[in-house]
């Protein structure tokens, strides 16, 4: 099969289109997908750059975590799914398993669901990551609901644009910051209250105009270093600060002290990482739920760009230079 292979750490260079032999099952509960198509998220880039801090195969790593496409052999333990069925999911390349940027995985049950319907392969491999990021950061680490206020940075970003749709799904009311007017009226059209011009305006007074001088129930950062800490005088007094990408060592906690804020964090890989059962079994179950969302036309998700499996070193390069409006997509099958 043909896979792009990452052999040493670097930029995005170091990928390259190779064939490789074709995976096999290697444990009773995988199957095996014919992909069609891959994402490209922001953890395939820092893989690329430090393999040496996952737990990856450090000679010739295949990364991606999101896919997509028609499942041609099941294992023995695999009761749920059948040969042919259409799938998407998200499976990082660690502990033994191989990475989305290919024409081949095997994957465990645990993670796949039903591919939605009414998506592409392009749109449902879009999807995977930054459901589950999202999903786990404002349900079960903020425990967000019906009616409370949420501060999402970054909303026209992959993990921002369905954290709005998924928060309105819930029933909150969503203030979002972003770069341009464009990108306002794109996040507007996903359901947001409220948008911030963070390059025009102080968000922390944006937020406080909106709120009534409160603060919002919750903050999703998406974006990290110091707007964490400047996001505690946006957040409610007793309320929530759930970060996808980790405090940083230099933060200043007063203001969450003093405001009794709880700050948590969010890292959808740790299911895949410590090989956890039950959390591989919630996030396919997250999966399921978001397609029936998809066909329901409560919920899209935005696909920037689509290259080929042969442009990978180009769609890395884009992700890094640009802010991508939605998602980037690898096209597996030509």
């Amino acid at each position: 099969m043909k896979a792009i292979v990452l052999t040493q750490a670097g930029g995005a260079e170091q990928l390259s289109l190779v064939d490789c032999e074709q995976p096999s099952l290697q444990r009773p509960s995988q199957v095996l997908v014919r992909l069609q198509a891959a994402a490209i998220n922001p953890i395939d880039t820092k893989i690329r750059q430090s393999p040496e801090r996952f737990p990856v195969h450090q000679s010739q790593a295949i990364l991606g975590c999101d896919g997509a496409g028609v499942i041609e052999q099941v294992g023995p333990e695999v009761s749920a799914f059948k040969v042919g069925d259409t799938v998407y999911f998200c499976q990082p390349g660690f502990n033994g398993r191989q990475g989305t940027y290919a024409e081949y995985a095997a994957v465990d049950q645990a993670f796949l669901a039903i591919k939605p319907s009414s998506l592409s392969f392009e749109q449902a491999a879009a999807a995977p990551l930054v459901l589950i990021t999202a999903w786990e950061a404002l349900f079960d680490r903020a425990n967000l609901q019906a009616g409370q206020t949420v501060l999402i940075h970054a909303g026209a970003g992959g993990v921002g644009h369905v954290a709005i749709q998924l928060a309105k799904q819930a029933g909150a009311k969503v203030i979002t910051t972003v770069s341009s007017l464009e990108k306002a009226a794109f996040v507007k059209s996903l359901g947001a209250d409220e948008v911030i011009l963070y390059r025009d305006e102080d968000v922390v007074d944006g937020v406080l105009a909106w709120t009534g001088g409160v603060g919002v129930d919750v903050v999703f950062d998406t974006v990290g270093g110091a707007l964490i800490e400047q996001s505690f005088n946006a957040t409610k007094v007793y309320g929530d600060v759930v970060s996808i990408l980790g405090f940083p060592a230099e933060i200043n906690l007063a203001t969450a002290r003093l405001r009794n804020l709880r700050l948590t964090q969010e890292l959808m890989l740790s299911a895949a990482i410590l090989e956890l059962e039950s959390a591989q079994q919630h996030q396919g179950d997250i999966l399921k739920q978001c397609a029936s969302l998809f066909d329901q036309g409560k919920l899209r998700i935005e696909v920037a760009r689509v290259f080929s499996l042969a442009q990978a070193t180009e769609a890395h390069r884009l992700l890094e230079q640009s802010g991508v409006t939605g998602k980037l997509v690898l096209r597996v099958c030509e």
